[in-house]
């Protein structure tokens, strides 16, 4: 447990970090306890709501003031000036002293973040004016650091010529960690922030850049890669002998994808899906409609590549019998790796299945 006060000569603020956070705290934003809060020592109610934003629900403790009529309301607290002076002084303590345990790192700023680091991630979308005090106390996952690191030490370690800070997000860490579009940033040495928290995609949106250096997702179509990798000039040519075979996948995925293209970020995988710059990931939109949320629907770009046996294969006879369903399971296998949910797994499963059977040997009946 964490413990502080806040004070000046008309307000004494108690305030702590609970060791553990209740098992509802992300499920109900809205109910939380609050700060009790006193006058002149009297006391007023339970649960000052008012005093802390949301993404401070998991603090406790009291709040004294000689600032405040003792006839004070809820309702009047949202409009007393005198309220939004204890609240800004509060806040601002509060995130100053959480600054500076994460500076001190160790086990207790770990054990807190593991507790209540998704919540502190809200703050980066509902509290503007503390984001530069916010965002030192985040702590990311990637693919080059065991345990986690903060964006300062991430930028340290960036390669020379990279200009954003490159992350993807998943439903969950091994999701994330093995992501077909990590490939090609690894094979060039590029960390990556694995995101897994359901509120990264949310902060994101709004997060868009630190210290001069942008936010890329690495699922989407807007990154550039050409300062980045290593590639030939045989790879980055434009690949002509291929527009047959990309023309009859387009033809046979229709309206389900917005096209098909070379793939410069995979090199094990064959295909993956990415998606426009303000999209939702496929994930996320799943989780949304299961809510019962509207979500605008989208069609991602389908990305090959034509170094896999796979796509060569189909790139060499795009009119065979089996192009149909070997597109389809190169689509619906890249829908998969995002974490999203296809529309047919049974017909999924017996393509696979037809697949298969092909490279077995033949035998006597």
């Amino acid at each position: 447990m964490l413990n502080w006060v806040v004070s000046n000569s008309l307000t004494t603020s108690l305030l702590y970090v609970p060791a553990k956070a209740p098992y509802d705290l992300m499920l109900q934003r809205d109910e939380r306890s609050g700060l009790r809060l006193y006058v002149n020592r009297v006391f007023i109610m339970d649960a000052a709501q008012n005093i802390l934003p949301h993404y401070l629900r998991f603090m406790r403790g009291v709040v004294d003031s000689s600032d405040l009529p003792l006839n004070i309301s809820r309702e009047l607290l949202q409009e007393n000036e005198g309220l939004t002076k204890i609240r800004s002084a509060v806040i601002r303590r509060t995130l100053d002293m959480l600054v500076k345990l994460s500076k001190a790192g160790g086990e207790k700023y770990e054990a807190f973040w593991t507790q209540f680091g998704a919540v502190i991630k809200e703050g980066i979308v509902e509290d503007m004016n503390n984001r530069e005090r916010i965002t030192p106390l985040l702590r990311f996952k990637t693919t080059d650091k065991d345990g986690e690191t903060d964006l300062e030490s991430y930028i340290g370690r960036m390669k020379v010529g990279q200009e954003a800070i490159y992350y993807i997000t998943a439903e969950s860490e091994s999701a994330a960690a093995s992501s077909p579009h990590l490939e090609v940033f690894r094979k060039n040495g590029i960390e990556v922030l694995l995101l897994s928290d359901r509120v990264d995609e949310w902060m994101m949106g709004y997060f868009h850049e630190y210290d001069g250096k942008s936010f890329k997702s690495v699922a989407k179509v807007d990154i550039d890669l050409d300062d980045l990798t290593e590639d030939s000039a045989e790879d980055k040519a434009d690949d002509d002998q291929h527009a047959d075979a990309i023309k009859r996948i387009e033809d046979i995925l229709g309206d389900r994808i917005s096209g098909v293209r070379k793939s410069r970020r995979l090199t094990d995988s064959a295909s993956c899906l990415v998606l426009d710059e303000h999209e939702m990931a496929l994930y996320m939109q799943q989780m949304m409609q299961q809510a019962g949320q509207d979500v605008p629907t989208s069609a991602p770009t389908l990305e090959l590549n034509f170094g896999h046996p796979l796509v060569a294969q189909l790139a060499r006879d795009p009119d065979s019998d089996s192009a149909e369903d070997l597109t389809l399971i190169l689509f619906e296998q890249a829908i998969l790796a995002e974490g999203g949910k296809l529309e047919d797994p049974a017909g999924f499963v017996q393509r696979v299945n037809k697949l298969m059977l092909q490279g077995l040997p033949a035998t006597e009946s």
